[in-house]
């Protein structure tokens, strides 16, 4: 069980904990799942026994990572907290060495990109030595870094989705091909009596959108829609702010990264809650007297 250069270790536990938890019934506790490993591919107890750095179960603790990719590709289910459970694509899923590889360089990208300080190598070292919950509060809670990571068509998809969670119909990505700048459409229904159609752009942007965007975007709304949307992970210039209310012009609505990150939060998508403790430093002063 050598680690190779460059390559972390828990890469080889990907199949291996599939395996194991449909053995199990498709579900089961941490260390039920990492000893079903170690009994089926018959693991030394030397190596078992190695520590980290931090003095965690080393073995252990790449399972874990394994089951943190595993997550990541939609093969595990990570609501149930203390028990590891396959979804229904991990079911009748078997990975190879291989295909565990390129899931592994798959998700190592996607994180390098999120987190822009780190290089892949130094992810990859990190994770020898962290438990997978550091990552999920570094990476993939940031959700505005998520999503500046996703390709411009995926945005535009996440973007569909989120508009159909606020209550959107018939909402439609145009495709690759933009036209006129136009990255989709939907109708938004305010009463059995009233809804009007609306178009929107999606913008992955790190910068600000300017008024000349905002204008481009309206010529190419008119005549097809009672309504603009324009979404974007960056921002928008006061002149463009000034352009999407311009008198007699037809509205547009802007959704700056900020306000993009709350309508996420409002509907839940793409998001877990997560409980958290702060200490009541008050209660325990008088424990101190």
């Amino acid at each position: 069980m050598k680690k190779r250069k460059g390559q972390a270790e828990f890469v080889q536990w990907f199949g291996p904990l599939l395996d194991a938890l449909r053995e199990l019934g498709y579900s089961g506790k941490p260390r039920e799942v990492s000893e079903r490993i170690a009994q089926n591919l018959a693991l030394e107890d030397d190596f078992l026994d190695e520590t980290l750095k931090s003095g965690g179960n080393r073995f252990h603790n790449q399972v874990a990572w394994a089951r943190q990719y595993l997550i990541w590709e939609g093969l595990l289910d990570s609501t149930e907290r203390g028990t590891w459970k396959l979804t229904e694509k991990g079911k009748n899923t078997h990975l190879t060495p291989v295909e565990s590889r390129q899931t592994f360089l798959k998700w190592v990208d996607i994180n390098q990109k999120i987190r822009k300080e780190k290089s892949k190598k130094e992810i990859i070292e990190d994770q020898e030595e962290e438990e997978p919950e550091t990552a999920e509060v570094t990476a993939e809670n940031n959700l505005l870094s998520v999503l500046k990571s996703l390709s411009p068509f995926g945005f535009e998809n996440v973007c569909k989705e989120l508009l159909r969670e606020h209550g959107f119909e018939n909402v439609e990505v145009t495709g690759k091909s933009h036209d006129g700048g136009i990255d989709g459409f939907g109708v938004l229904e305010l009463n059995p009596f009233v809804s009007f159609k609306v178009i929107f752009q999606c913008k992955r942007y790190e910068g600000s959108v300017s008024r000349a965007q905002v204008g481009d975007f309206r010529n190419a709304m008119l005549g097809r829609a009672e309504k603009g949307i324009i979404l974007t992970t960056g921002t928008f210039s006061r002149d463009a702010e000034k352009e999407a209310s311009r008198d007699g012009a037809p509205p547009i609505e802007l959704v700056d990264g900020k306000k993009l990150i709350q309508m996420f939060e409002m509907v839940k998508l793409g998001l877990k809650p997560k409980t958290v403790y702060d200490v009541d430093l008050n209660y325990f002063q008088k424990f101190k007297e």
